[in-house]
């Protein structure tokens, strides 16, 4: 339950940095994040990438091509397969947003000492493997 609480409102705290001034949905802004990340990848990966299903992805896809954030290019290695870029337009709202969830993450981490923050990463690196293991 507290793993559930705190990961709505960071969610929704980081939100606010993309959704006003950028007028991005918290999906759109995952596939943005992913591609910024690691580029060239299939909406497949993207899905798996950042554990969203393939229809918020498909939709936040379609947006982010519309709006001309995100480019499409066939696979030179499988044709059928479409991979998935940032856009010069798309690197730059990626790189406006970064700094920011960065300085919220740094306020929020700023709560525990460099020792609890290791610990907490190393705490989340286990959760997550376990989690997974769910699947």
């Amino acid at each position: 339950y507290k793993l559930s609480i705190l990961q709505s409102t960071i969610s929704d705290s980081i939100a606010q940095l993309y959704s006003g001034q950028f007028n991005l949905s918290q999906q759109e802004w995952r596939v943005i994040a992913a591609l910024g990340t690691q580029p060239q990848m299939s909406a497949k990966e993207i899905a798996a990438y950042t554990s969203m299903d393939k229809m918020p992805v498909s939709r936040a896809i379609s947006k982010l091509v519309k709006e001309e954030l995100i480019s499409q290019s066939p696979s030179s290695e499988d044709r059928r397969l479409i991979i998935l870029n940032l856009t010069e337009k798309g690197l730059g709202i990626y790189e406006q947003i970064v700094p920011l969830v960065l300085e919220r993450e740094g306020f929020l981490l700023s709560a525990l000492s460099e020792d609890e923050q290791s610990q907490l990463d190393i705490l989340m690196d286990k959760l997550l493997k376990k989690a997974q293991e769910l699947r």
